[in-house]
């Protein structure tokens, strides 16, 4: 059994708790406008393409087979900042990835490696004393990993019998009995909620957050260690109304929340929307610091509520 990877990350401490190595999962069953690993909610292997390191020597036009590789124009015109210019025609390409193989400057990247559960539990394994100093282990993540049940699930009973510290982080959006057993087998699920009004959750999104809401009200009743992740995004859930609104939503859950994370929206992903030929959706929208979002602090506190701003595993409040 395999799946496709996106990326697997090492030192990660912003995960969950502890140092811990992150495996990223491809497909995603949600399409978040301002989602920071683009390459992760396809299904399907891609190609990057990064016009800074392509200097337009043509070899990729002359081994594509299906004319799926636009001609090569002078380089400071396809670097020149605002190009439109493309190098793959995406429509055409069947991704047999001659044009990788073919490249000098490596300008090609493939997004997506077909991994078995043995293959990433080895390269997680090899960091095993930083998790037995930190308390860390594996955050298995996405993309979305209940989109990928028996693969993730496979991946995460073979996690087990390692002994390794598990976290999982999910949007939610899936059937109750999947993410009861997902839940089954975390020591930490960190939970992602992008808005608590439906409609405007299935016009962001693509989905309603009905069954996202619904889960989390049961998870809350398991007594498995939750963090609740919040992205903070201008226009959306940047204010003190959806803020105050979400501590409300958390404070009211029948059962305990272990902390909130408030992820502050960054735009420093903007390069791989282009290596992916995408559109980025917040092109005039900067960065949030992290210390934009203390002023939302004390509706959480208030509540009862232990949150950290930008989600690391070593907060000082916990």
């Amino acid at each position: 059994m395999k799946s496709l990877v996106s990326d697997i990350q090492k030192y990660s401490v912003n995960d969950g708790p502890g140092i811990r190595t992150a495996v990223f999962l491809k497909g995603c069953n949600m399409r978040c406008p301002w989602c920071h690993n683009p390459e992760t909610i396809s299904f399907e292997k891609q190609i990057f393409w990064n016009r800074r390191l392509c200097t337009q020597p043509g070899v990729c036009y002359e081994v594509c087979p299906e004319n799926a590789i636009n001609l090569p124009i002078p380089p400071e015109e396809s670097q020149e900042e605002g190009s439109s210019y493309q190098k793959i025609i995406r429509d055409r390409c069947t991704l047999c990835m001659k044009c990788v193989s073919a490249c000098p400057q490596d300008a090609f990247e493939v997004s997506g490696k077909d991994m078995s559960v043995e293959d990433i539990l080895d390269v997680v394994e090899q960091d095993q004393p930083f998790y037995e100093n930190s308390g860390g282990g594996l955050t298995l993540s996405g993309g979305e990993l209940t989109s990928h049940r028996e693969f993730a699930l496979a991946l995460l009973q073979g996690a087990k019998k390692r002994y390794l510290h598990i976290a999982i982080d999910t949007n939610g959006h899936c059937d109750w009995p999947i993410m009861e057993e997902f839940a089954s087998l975390a020591d930490v699920v960190l939970y992602d909620i992008k808005h608590l009004d439906n409609e405007l959750h299935k016009e962001i999104t693509g989905v309603g957050n009905e069954k996202v809401l619904k889960n989390l009200k049961m998870l809350s009743q398991t007594g498995v260690e939750i963090w609740v992740r919040i992205p903070v995004i201008p226009d959306i859930t940047d204010s003190v109304e959806y803020q105050s609104q979400a501590a409300d939503f958390l404070a009211d859950l029948p059962g305990k929340i272990r902390r909130v994370d408030l992820i502050p929206y960054h735009n420093w992903c903007q390069p791989k929307y282009d290596w992916l030929d995408k559109n980025w959706n917040y092109p005039d929208s900067e960065s949030i610091e992290p210390a934009e979002l203390e002023k939302y602090r004390s509706f959480y506190e208030e509540k009862g509520l232990t949150v950290v701003v930008g989600g690391s595993g070593f907060a000082d409040s916990e």
